[in-house]
This record gives C-alpha cells, structure tokens and sequence, in this order.
C-alpha cells in the first residue's frame, strides 16, 4: 500500500508533512479534505479521523495523525536524511522549538478557532484577522528570543547546519504569517533561517499556494 495524505491545501499542518515526504523523496497521494466547507465532518473522514482535523498520513494500513507525531513516524521509517539529532539534548531542543508554533501557535489560528470566535462572541473576519495576527507575532517573537537565546545552537538552520524538524515547523510558521499579514520583521533571525528553507524545492514546492485547489491553481 502506498502513502497516501489527507490533508488541505492551505493547511500549515500538512504543509509539514509534504515538506518531510519531499526531504526523504517518499511518493504519495494527497487526497484534499475541504476543511472550509466541511468536508472533515463527512461520515467517510470521520471515520478516518474522529478528531476531523488534518494531517492523517496512511502507511501500512496504519493511521498517524498529528502533523508532529507524523514527522517523527516519517524519520523512523525513512531515517535518511534524519530529521531529528541522536542526541537526547539536541533532540529535545529540536521538539521545543518546534513546539513553539506546532502547539503554543498554530492552534490559536486554524478555522476553527476563528469560527468559534466569530460564532460565540460576534467577531467578524475583521476581527479574526487581528487574532491571528496578534498570535503569529508573539510565536514569532518566542522563536526569535530562542533562536537568539544563549542556549541556542542556531546556525544555517534552527539547530545547527543540518535541517530538522524544528526547520518545517518554522516554515510552517512563516507560511501562516505571510498568510495572514503578520510580522515578519520582528524576527531577522527566523526570517533568515527559512529564506534558506524556501530555496529547497521540498520546502518551496509543498507551499500551500502552490497546491492543487489553491487560489490560481487547477482546481
């Protein structure tokens, strides 16, 4: 069975997965899940998911969810180029800097969460943009307070010359600011560590304006 992804089109989540598929050259399906219309409510994904968010990657018959636990599941099977350092110091400073937008961040600005706002406390898409925005900026000044930090281990790229998971992350992070209009001048650092990113075509090319039912793109 192959690797088959749901996931959206501007989903940042999937956006992670698609740039570790391309870093280890793995081919796969990506079957889009409408998570603006609705679609992760549909009975078929809910029964796929019943959490009814995105990424789900199918592999072997098993189900991952979880954009971080997916990384992690594609460095175990696909350990070249590794994602993640050997040592037990690094590999936590890697999920913790990763962390910092995967769950401090980007849970504050998915469609549900402004919905929920806009439903429950009558904000209207105004409004929901200044949410996200407000966020995305403290995420990325956290990230630039750590990438700065004395303990930090910042180099080409987040932790060092290599590229880890803690990179997509960060990518993913300055996808949804240039999204939303956020702030990216507030953090040189980061925004020099993912320039670098985005000249890998793993990166630029799993960018969500470049997918299939994006915005100029074939539907």
């Amino acid at each position: 069975m192959g690797v088959v992804l749901y996931g959206f089109w501007r989903s940042l989540a999937t956006y992670r997965v698609r740039v570790a598929l391309n870093l280890k050259k793995i081919s796969y399906e990506e079957r889009s899940i409408d998570i603006v219309r609705g679609q992760q409510f549909d009975e078929l994904f809910s029964q796929i998911n019943p959490q009814h968010v995105l990424p789900v990657l199918i592999h072997d018959g098993k189900r991952i969810t979880q954009s971080l636990a997916i990384l992690e599941y594609i460095n175990d099977i696909w350990p070249d180029p590794p994602l993640i350092p050997m040592h037990a110091v690094e590999r936590a400073a890697v999920r913790a800097l990763s962390l910092i937008t995967i769950a401090d961040t980007h849970p504050l600005i998915v469609p549900r969460t402004r919905k929920y706002i806009g439903e429950n406390h009558e904000r209207g898409e105004d409004s929901q943009l200044i949410w996200a925005r407000h966020w995305l900026d403290l995420g990325s000044e956290a990230i630039e307070d750590y990438l700065t930090g004395a303990d930090s281990s910042a180099d080409l790229y987040a932790c060092g010359n290599a590229i880890t998971i803690a990179d997509i992350a960060l990518a993913s992070h300055v996808v949804g600011v240039e999204l939303f209009g956020a702030d990216l001048s507030i953090a040189p650092t980061l925004k020099k560590i993912t320039d670098r990113c985005f000249l890998n075509p793993a990166f630029s090319g799993a960018h969500p304006l470049k997918q299939s039912g994006a915005p100029c793109q074939p539907q």
